[in-house]
């Protein structure tokens, strides 16, 4: 989860996001080594006092800088193209997680099991003395997810436009209303990881929270026998 003063991304907990993780240092590097570059030619041009009364044309130095770009443009995109194709890829789930937006609460639904579906609202701790939680994050029911397992998530809403949102597992969906949207999960390693409705929907927009629970695949299966 995010902390007072952390300026990076949160810590992956899924191949997926260690991907995207590893393509924005990568960006990041590019727009450094350019940032300056332009810095230093600038620099050079307000302090050298060279004239050349008879230059007209330069082909040379304008096919160079128009290359230059073209090649770090596709240095960019390869790993860009890449990245969202695996971002799609779905190969043989384990379990389907059917996530409904409403305003203003999440309900899920299992669908490989009967009879496994709940509504997940926030808590509040306003008054109460509980400080073992976390405020606007901590919601009643869980979902209870398997790790090292292919997970699809199906996400629509029922009102209102919003968004399914786990930065740490590098997730982000629209949930539309009329539409069903997929993407999947594969969490690689035991945890709570925590999320938020990212597209504004209304007055209590910050008060959908998501939280995800890592767990071990016998005890899901136990989870899984006690709940239904």
């Amino acid at each position: 989860m995010a902390t007072w003063s952390n300026f990076n991304l949160q810590n992956s907990a899924s191949p997926l996001m260690e991907q995207i993780i590893f393509f924005h240092d990568h960006t990041l590097i590019i727009l450094i080594m350019i940032t300056i570059l332009v810095g230093y030619l600038m620099m050079n041009l307000f302090f050298n006092n060279y004239i050349n009364r008879f230059l007209l044309e330069g082909q040379m130095i304008e096919l160079i800088w128009t290359i230059i770009p073209t090649i770090t443009l596709i240095f960019i995109a390869l790993p860009s193209l890449r990245l969202l194709y695996l971002l799609d890829e779905l190969n043989n789930p384990l379990i389907t997680l059917k996530s409904i937006g409403h305003q203003w609460y999440w309900s899920y639904e299992y669908s490989d099991f009967n009879n496994v579906e709940f509504d997940s609202y926030m808590i509040n701790y306003d008054n109460q003395t509980n400080t073992n939680n976390f405020r606007l994050l901590d919601v009643d029911n869980r979902i209870i997810l398997p790790m090292n397992n292919q997970i699809r998530i199906m996400v629509t809403a029922t009102d209102v436009i919003h968004s399914w949102t786990i930065p740490s597992l590098g997730v982000k969906i629209d949930a539309n209303p009329g539409r069903l949207n997929q993407t999947n999960l594969f969490i690689n390693r035991p945890g709570i990881f925590f999320g938020q409705c990212s597209e504004i929907c209304g007055a209590n927009h910050s008060f959908m929270p998501i939280m995800v629970e890592s767990i071990s695949i016998k005890n899901f299966i136990n989870w899984i026998n006690n709940y239904s």
